[in-house]
This record gives structure tokens, sequence and C-alpha cells, in this order.
């Protein structure tokens, strides 16, 4: 969980003055004896209600791998019997939690998560103790260019910090790498690391929003609007997640600006994704057939629980990089296990070194596959022929020795929007080719579960010992039709035929 992220936001505040101290504790002993019911704080004491919160556990980020962290973010009181909101990011998966009040780090609070949604980055949790002090929800309506200020701890600093600025967007949607939300306040008020979960207030120390984002190039601040929190934090506080699987998530993508998928930093114990077999380190690819991360946000991650819901049975496919394994099965169903897409080396040690993978495009973008780097020599070309327009991707480690011998290993993927021609015929068009350099081995069902179609499997192919697999299929979507070409030429080569078969994609 990269939670000091310059895109995430999270940390501490300062130490309340002795009078105002004592005043809010003798303040709320004199409600209590006159049976009064707690108010909420006023601007004046914003300080006495919100937290910081350290996050302690094993987190496994996509830049620097897994390692113990403390991570620290803000959040604050919404009831005296300490109930607290903040930002999923903040705590879902952390081995325990410790929360200090108001900057006082001489007394720490244990707190446990009780409800979460990594979909729209909140989660409710319950501080030990009771009469604390609270905030309360600004009632009128969010307006463009109102006061807001954010409170919170930037940086891990226990001094708290409140900012001030103006409301810039009252509401606009927030599809960012760890959220998606149907509407968030954009602002001014300086948010940092260390901000995320600390509440976005109005000058009557009322709650706008949860900041949850920001971006210090184009200094943006974002805050989860206060009608989306409202709309499910009484079942967060029930104990009940809201679009949830249990994982601390972030849509990651490659130095071209190519989504791989949605990144697991760590998991929820004894949610759907740990039942699966989910682990830190994952990387979540496919979801009941759709390519997850393809711009970068969760949206179509939490687009497939929004159509099917969190306790549906949802295929999923998911690539551990740690052991270089593509892994399929379900949330809420069957566990995960190693994928052996096409015979050969699926699930087994790759001869190929972890790492020495990349995905590659087209020319139009519209193909997505991984391949070993050490085929870096690409041509994504298109062409047109009797079956229509196809984007094209070719690598290898020698375009010339692979379009002209059998000595050469290589991957051709084509696609088409047009899916007049069925994938068996595709296959019979290459069989008469390859049947007449290579020993046909059989064909069988193709079925990754974003595409469906058949394989064929050649062996001794051109005189050299070759295995060449051809996959003609139709995306199950029916949004286009893909062929891929692999050969291989080694022991290397035929671990890298489950790396190219299980990654392709297409989009257009």
């Amino acid at each position: 969980m990269n939670i000091d992220s310059p895109q995430r936001t999270l940390r501490p505040l300062s130490t309340i003055g002795a009078v105002a101290l004592i005043a809010s504790l003798v303040t709320g002993c004199a409600q209590g004896a006159a049976g009064h019911a707690p108010t909420p704080v006023t601007f004046e004491d914003v300080q006495s209600a919100t937290i910081q919160i350290e996050a302690v556990g094993t987190f496994v980020s996509p830049e620097s791998g897994g390692y113990e962290a403390a991570g620290r973010g803000s959040g604050f009181l919404i009831s005296p019997d300490g109930v607290a909101v903040t930002n999923n990011h903040v705590v879902v998966g952390a081995g325990t939690l410790d929360v200090w009040r108001g900057g006082d780090t001489s007394k720490t609070l244990n707190a446990k998560v009780l409800g979460s949604s990594e979909c729209l980055d909140l989660a409710v949790i319950q501080l030990t103790g009771d009469d604390f002090p609270y905030f309360d929800w600004r009632k009128d309506d969010i307006k463009t260019a109102i006061d807001v200020y954010a409170a919170g701890f930037p940086l891990g600093d226990p001094t708290f910090t409140m900012t001030r600025g103006i409301v810039s967007k009252a509401s606009t949607p927030g599809e960012t790498p760890w959220a998606s939300l149907d509407s968030v306040i954009e602002h001014d008020a300086r948010i940092r690391g260390g901000n995320s979960g600390g509440p976005l207030i109005d000058a009557d120390g009322r709650v706008l929003g949860v900041n949850y984002a920001g971006n210090n190039t184009y200094d943006t601040n974002l805050a989860i609007h206060r009608d989306e929190v409202l709309a499910v934090v009484d079942q967060l506080r029930k104990g009940d997640s809201v679009l949830s699987l249990g994982i601390n998530a972030q849509a990651i993508t490659d130095e071209e600006g190519q989504g791989l998928g949605v990144w697991v930093s760590s998991v929820r114990s004894g949610s759907p994704a740990d039942a699966a077999g989910v682990e830190p380190g994952d990387l979540v690819t496919k979801m009941q057939g759709v390519t997850l991360g393809r711009d970068g946000t969760l949206a179509d991650y939490c687009d497939v629980l929004r159509t099917h819901g969190q306790d549906a049975t949802i295929d999923v496919d998911v690539y551990r990089p740690a052991e270089g394994i593509y892994y399929r099965g379900q949330f809420n169903g069957e566990k995960l296990t190693p994928v052996e897409v096409i015979g050969g080396a699926g699930g087994g040690e790759s001869a190929v070194a972890d790492g020495e993978y990349t995905v590659i495009s087209d020319d139009s973008g519209a193909i997505r596959v991984e391949v070993p780097a050490a085929w870096n020599q690409l041509d994504g070309a298109g062409y047109t022929n009797e079956n229509g327009t196809w984007a094209s991707v070719i690598a290898t480690p020698d375009m010339a020795g692979f379009a002209e011998g059998w000595d050469t290993p290589g991957v051709w993927v084509a696609a088409s929007p047009d899916t007049r021609v069925p994938p068996e015929e595709l296959l019979n068009r290459a069989d008469v080719f390859l049947s007449d350099n290579c020993a046909p081995q059989g064909r069988d069902a193709f079925d990754d579960g974003a595409h469906v179609g058949i394989f064929g499997v050649y062996e001794q192919c051109g005189g050299v010992g070759a295995a060449y697999v051809f996959v003609a299929a139709t995306a199950v979507d029916g949004s286009y039709t893909i062929t891929v070409a692999v050969q291989a030429n080694s022991e290397a080569d035929l671990a890298a035929i489950d790396r190219v078969i299980g990654s392709f994609v297409a989009g257009f």
C-alpha cells in the first residue's frame, strides 16, 4: 500500500491546548450529568474529533515489492461511541491499527474495521472507548466557491494541520486508480500524503466530504462527496462491506500508460478475495471476462461489482509476479488454481526469468499481449484482406528470421471487429499452411473466460523441431475476432507460450 504516494493522501495532527481540552471534558461531563446527548464539535474544536491512524502490516507495492510497513492516514469521528470514517486504502489489510486523537500521541487507541469499500475508498472503524467528540454533516447544499478546510495529519507528522480553500467543482465523477465514484468534490484546500481519510469541512465545522486524493503537479485536491458517504455509512457501520471483495486496490499502468490490471496491496482476512486465494502482490487482470484497468482506473473492476454484486460468483484471472504464474478461479466460488492454457509449461517454472517479460501493443493500441522482453523487434502495422481490416502486432528477437524460416521464435497477434468468419474457419485456413510444414498434434476448444474459440498444436515444424500454436477466438461479448500464432524453438519459448496465450486481449 503506497499510502505515501503523491497521488494518494494520508497522515497526522497537533496538540490541543490544555484549556480547550479541559473545557471540552468539563462540557462533556456536564452534559452527561444533565442527561443531554453530546453535541457535535464546532469549528473551534475540529482538532479534537480528527484522528491519526497507523496501519501496521505486510503490504506489497508494485514499485518496491513486499515490506512490513507502518503507514499513516487520517480519519474523523462521527459518533460519541467511537465510530470513525476514513479511506479503504488507509486501513484494509492491516494487521493492527493504532489511533491517536487530536494529535495527542501519549494515548494510543486500538481500532477495528467494521466495513469497507474499495470502489468508494471508504471504511468505517470502531475505536475503543466512549464519550468522544464527533463531527456532524453539513445540511446545506454544497456549492461552488464556498469556503472549505481540509483537516488531518499530512506527511505522517503528529501535528494537526488545517488548510483553507474553496470548492472549485461541487460534484464531478471520480474515476481514479484507487476508487470509482459518481460524485467527488474538487477543491483547493491543500492536502498531502497522510491527509487521506480526513474531513473536508465548512466554516461551521460540518463535514462536506472525505479527502482521498491529491495531485501536487496540478494542485488538485479531491474529497468523496458527503452524499456518497451518507448513502453507505450506515451499512459500513453495521459491518456490511459495500462494492467490495476485500482488497486494497490500485489500478496500475506500464511506462507507456497501458493499463495492466488491478494491483492488490493487501487483503482483508475473511473476505471473498481472501477465500478465493488472492494474495498481496497479485495483479487481477480480468473479472467475468472483462479486462481490468484498461484506462488506469478502477472503473471496470467496480462496474463488474455493480452489475453482478459482491456476493455473486465472479470468474477471475490473476497474475502472480512473485511466481510468474497465471491463476484462474472465482470470487465466491472455486479457489484460484494455476493456469495451464495449452499443454506446455503452464503453472511450472519458466525458463525466462520473471521480470523479463513486457507488454506490447500494435500501432493502433487495440491489441495488448505479454511477451518475453528478448522478443524486442516489433511490427505493429495493421493490414486489410478479404476478411476486413485487422489490427496486428508481431514480436520476435529477429524479424527477418521469424518471417523467412523456422529457426526463430515469435508471436503474431491479429484482431478485427468483424466477427463474421468463425474461429474454426480461421484455424482451417492456417492449418493448410501449417500442416505442410509441421506435424499436427490435434485441436481443442479454447476458453480463457474472455474469449471462446479453438486452437491447434503443431510440432516438428520446418524440420528444425519448432513447436507452433495457433489460436482463433471471438471475445465473449462478440466485439472482436482474434488470432494468436506463437512459435517456440526452445524450452524457454515453450514456457513463454502460456504467458502469451494467457495475456492477449483486444479492444475496439
